[in-house]
């Protein structure tokens, strides 16, 4: 598990146990440990060299945040303004190491700026910025008030973004990213020469880290562009290398890893030309992620080293916890399980020491995972669920699916099956209730879109009406002025009259087509052509009387996907998937309905007890059972080997399956509890060596409460006999190579 560092929120929580060593290290770091960190000693060959002069221009944050450069009782003149901007500047690139000493000192200088003024919407916004990040909701609501009850018309405009901008750094922390977005909507309109320049830089970035956390990939690059032109204007390499370093985790999560990779190389070159071991960090961090998406370990495993550096540099524990976390992390995906077991101890003691919890839970995870690869699986299982019990505690549900997944793969590669199907099992409910939330939203945000689009359609109909009844005044005062020329009026105003009523037709039909399109569009996979689970969810509704299914349901997931995108890159995944999907369109009746259920994974549903096979020209009147098809699902799947540019990838499948109403008893569920049933079936296949497929052919339950239990503890009920499962194996390894 790894965690991508934001040091602003971690610190601001952390203060407290941080300030009796922050009030002992007021003095800079040693100048020997910064000409190490920034000579060629710890700078790795491959990373550009910072020359003599550079060093001597290293900033370091620990100076006292509350010793403020600024020592006249009032701005009265152009250079005490200068003077104020210059600490203003400084505060906002390095008083967020310790916020409470910096919000001090910003309150403290904020008496000594005029009312109404640039430089009070600037430190207002600054000190929003660390309220927000402290979690102090009362100083927040504060300085909104301040910020929306403006004293003056002078700089309204400027207050207007700053308070947006502050709610938006709220709402964000609260976790409501969409509103956060939403609440930064007047950027669009801000005009940049009534604006203070660094509170509109931090607008920009601010927006496209919201952006691409809501996977808005286009707009999220095009608002740090507009944060990156900023900079240049500025003339400041940090401001630079902060767009540049935002820049590279977007370019990571829409995959354009190349991309990540040389901006990556930019922020670096501009980090160097003005350094603070705070900056270096963040630089190294994305550095860190973005190699380690390429493949490229030696690049990688430099930068987190370099990330841990930086971190122990500026005298922050609670960075250097998490960077120990995430440098425990990539040793564990190389399989180097006793060195991130190390690097695991040696966060949670810092995290512990400094009460960074979400640091603890890391270096938990990790150093349980590891304990697990080392044959400690009790001991390590223990804590990586202690771990978890602790992130559900916290309302983290992302982090805890993923969580629940790392053990269940680690647990089945301990040979600790019944584990791993309890572990994989917690990880897909968790994912299910994501994904159902995640449709719930994008249903509510396409409904939003549509009627925005409408209302937009309506303010042009209504125009389009208006301009036709100036046409039909115009017409009438001709015809008082002009008896002799009715006749040509009444012409004209009937043609006006046809092509304002062709326009409004030809716009309601362009309007249903849209509409229609858009219905199709949602509802369907954009790489696999299949249907979506939203999809699904109109279509179950005819499938199910009553929220009671009838018919053969088969989950299909894709064996070792993750290695596949691993080793031949994301682009043969996506061939895979695609490939699998014809298969299995080729394979059934064009009846049958089959979605992609989410990542690796395929659903089937069948409106028959039996299920047909789609091969053949007979097939739509051929019936065979449901295990059959199965078979011939394993078959299709694994032959021949997948063509990828000049590679031939070897796929199997792990299949559960299950008709209903469930044998011998006719007992009648409804359709969630048929996927769950064969969803543990699936992953009863996954855990007995995959490429395999696992049928229910008959549970010894008359009723939902004992079909519960008996479902809960399959493989136990299996060995018993209270349910009757059919094995169906796959093609073997050198059946797939030869075919």
């Amino acid at each position: 598990m790894i965690h991508r560092v934001a040091p602003v929120s971690t610190l601001a929580a952390l203060l407290p146990p941080l300030q009796p060593r922050l009030q002992a290290r007021r003095g800079p770091p040693s100048r020997a440990l910064l000409a190490a960190l920034l000579s060629g000693t710890l700078l790795t060959a491959c990373e550009p060299a910072v020359q003599p002069a550079q060093q001597s221009a290293v900033k370091t944050p620990l100076r006292a945040a509350a010793s403020a450069s600024v020592t006249t009782d009032a701005v009265t003149d152009a250079s005490a303004e200068t003077a104020v901007w210059q600490e203003l500047e400084r505060l906002e690139r390095e008083g967020v190491l310790h916020p409470r000493l910096s919000e001090q000192a910003l309150r403290d200088l904020q008496a000594r700026t005029p009312p109404g003024s640039m430089l009070r919407v600037e430190l207002l916004a600054l000190r929003g910025n660390l309220s927000a990040e402290m979690r102090d909701q009362a100083l927040t609501d504060s300085i909104l008030t301040d910020l929306q009850n403006w004293p003056s018309e002078t700089n309204r405009s400027a207050a207007q973004l700053a308070h947006d901008l502050v709610r938006s750094l709220a709402l964000r922390r609260a976790g409501d990213r969409l509103k956060a977005s939403k609440a930064l909507a007047t950027l669009s309109q801000a005009h940049a020469s009534s604006i203070p320049p660094p509170l509109l830089f931090r607008s920009h970035l601010i927006l496209a880290v919201l952006q691409g956390d809501l996977g808005q990939f286009d707009t999220a690059i095009a608002s740090a562009h507009a944060a990156l032109k900023l900079a240049d204007q500025s003339g400041k390499s940090w401001r630079r290398a902060e767009a540049l370093s935002r820049m590279v985790n977007i370019y990571v999560d829409a995959e354009q890893l190349e991309r990540a990779a040389q901006t990556s190389a930019e922020a670096l070159a501009e980090a160097l030309r003005d350094p603070s071991p705070m900056l270096m960090f963040n630089v190294y961090t994305t550095r860190g992620i973005a190699y380690a998406e390429l493949g490229d370990r030696a690049i990688a495993e430099q930068a987190k080293q370099q990330a841990l550096n930086f971190a122990r540099l500026a005298g922050a524990d609670a960075l250097a916890s998490l960077a120990l976390g995430n440098y425990a992390d990539f040793h564990l995906k190389q399989g180097n399980f006793a060195q991130a077991l190390k690097l695991s101890q040696e966060g949670l003691a810092l995290a512990r020491t400094t009460q960074n919890i979400e640091a603890e839970l890391l270096a938990r995870h990790n150093g349980g995972i590891a304990k697990i690869a080392l044959n400690r699986v009790a001991e390590g299982k223990r804590e990586v669920k202690q771990a978890i019990a602790l992130e559900e505690q916290r309302g983290a549900g992302t982090s805890v699916a993923l969580g629940w997944q790392e053990l269940g793969s680690a647990l089945e590669r301990a040979g600790d099956l019944s584990g791993a199907v309890e572990a994989l099992h917690s990880y897909r409910q968790l994912i299910d209730k994501a994904l159902r939330d995640d449709t719930r939203k994008a249903v509510l945000e396409a409904q939003e879109n549509y009627d925005d689009e409408r209302r937009a359609k309506e303010t042009e109909l209504l125009n389009s009406d208006s301009r036709l009844k100036t046409e039909q005044l115009r017409a009438h005062d001709l015809q008082l002025k002009l008896w002799a020329a009715l006749a040509g009026c009444i012409v004209l105003l009937a043609t006006l009259l046809g092509l304002a009523y062709q326009r409004i037709r030809k716009t309601n039909q362009a309007l249903a087509h849209s509409n229609a399109a858009l219905k199709v569009q949602g509802e369907r996979d954009p790489l696999t052509g299949l249907a979506n689970r939203r999809h699904f969810q109109a279509a179950i509704k005819r499938l199910a009387d009553k929220g009671k299914f009838s018919g053969t349901v088969f989950l299909i997931d894709i064996d070792h996907f993750k290695r596949i995108n691993d080793v031949h890159g994301h682009a043969a995944g996506d061939s895979v998937l695609v490939e699998v999907a014809q298969r299995l369109r080729a394979t059934l009746r064009e009846e049958d309905l089959v979605v992609r259920w989410g990542g690796e994974e395929f659903l089937i549903v069948v409106a028959a007890r039996n299920a047909s096979s789609g091969a053949g020209p007979a097939a739509a009147n051929e019936v065979a059972p449901a295990g059959t098809l199965a078979q011939r699902l394993l078959d299709q799947i694994a032959r021949p080997a997948i063509a990828h540019g000049r590679e031939q990838l070897t796929v199997t499948a792990s299949i559960g399956f299950a008709s209903f109403p469930l044998a011998p008893h006719e007992l009648v569920v409804n359709w969630e509890r048929a996927i769950d049933l064969v969803d543990t079936a699936m992953y009863l296949a996954k855990a007995h060596g995959r490429n395999r497929a696992y049928g229910i052919e008959s549970v010894a339950a008359q009723d939902e409460a004992s079909l519960q239990t008996l479902a809960a503890s399959m493989e136990a009920a299996w060995l018993d006999g209270s349910i009757k499962l059919l094995a169906l194996h796959g093609p073997v390894a050198d059946e797939v190579a030869g075919a």
